[in-house]
């Protein structure tokens, strides 16, 4: 069983969810919706869409709240989803969690220290390693570092680090391309260059060679580092089958020019399947019907084919 958190629910997750359902229709008695039946009737009235009858849905709230009008309940509602969905993995009930956008300001305003799923779900979890990758059919990244202000990069690095974000990366790719032999993880370097030996920073020097060369010792197929301005443009040669990228945006900007509408957020580490369409709550598009499902669509495949 799949569960599929609603997000919060003045943002598009209703809308985009309600377009993706009708191309799973041999999957629907695999997924659980947790969210609010009034919402995702609203939308599909509001949208001319459908909701399926086949489809299971856990409604935990019963909101009167409008596209793009975010409020105090929907940000409660949103976090109680979450953290029903939780609760059901532990329990055994579901093997995988889809989840809808939230917001970091909504999730402030209810009193939650997190600022994303990522974070939340790994301690739910009780996780210390974990990844924020991002896949796509023709690029996959994984990130050293996740939300933090970019002067802030350099101190997080460390050898464990690379090691832990690789290993789960190899894990990752070893599952979704079972049947290639030879499979290629390339770093990005932090600094210009990747450090111009040393001219442009020494974090190449003193942090990332080493851990590249700790990771072969292991049996982990990780080279570079790389300058990230031209390691993207031979990973989409096929030269490489994921890339680690230092930090966020680092990573995200080239993921995002290829696959923005059809990329899948997904969280390496934990001891379920998580994955995210990667996109957030678009408050500014969610009144007008036109939010692309295909990022939720590709997230739901993804889940479908790690359980399978």
């Amino acid at each position: 069983m799949i569960a599929i958190t609603l997000g919060d629910p003045a943002g598009v997750g209703p809308e985009v969810l309600l377009k993706a359902l009708p191309h799973f229709k041999r999957h629907l008695k695999k997924f659980l919706i947790i969210g609010d039946r009034k919402v995702l009737e609203s939308r599909a009235k509001l949208f001319s869409l459908k909701l399926p009858q086949e489809v299971e849905i856990l409604s935990l709230s019963e909101l009167d709240i409008e596209p793009s009008q975010p409020n105090l309940e929907g940000y409660q509602a949103m976090l109680s989803y979450l953290e029903k969905a939780i609760s059901l993995a532990k329990n055994g009930q579901v093997k995988a969690i889809v989840t809808l956008p939230i917001t970091k300001e909504g999730l402030a305003k209810v009193g939650s220290k997190y600022r994303g799923h990522t974070e939340l779900l790994a301690d739910a979890f009780g996780v210390k390693d974990y990844v924020m990758c991002f896949y796509g059919k023709r690029l996959i990244v994984s990130l050293l570092t996740t939300h933090l202000p970019l002067k802030d990069v350099p101190g997080a690095l460390s050898e464990e680090k690379v090691l832990s974000v690789a290993r789960l990366s190899y894990e990752f790719l070893r599952k979704i391309k079972p049947k290639k032999k030879s499979l290629n993880i390339a770093l990005c370097g932090l600094n210009p260059h990747a450090g111009e030996a040393g001219l442009l920073g020494d974090e190449e020097i003193k942090i990332l060679i080493p851990a590249v060369e700790k990771a072969k010792a292991l049996g982990i197929p990780l080279s570079g580092p790389y300058p990230a301005d031209s390691l993207f443009y031979h990973a989409l040669q096929d030269k490489h089958d994921l890339v680690i990228a230092v930090y966020h945006d680092q990573g995200l900007a080239p993921f995002k020019l290829i696959h923005f509408r059809d990329g899948v957020n997904i969280t390496l580490g934990l001891p379920i399947v998580r994955t995210s369409p990667c996109h957030g709550t678009a408050y500014d598009i969610a009144p007008l019907g036109i939010a692309s499902p295909d990022s939720l669509i590709s997230a739901l495949k993804l889940s479908l084919k790690l359980l399978d």
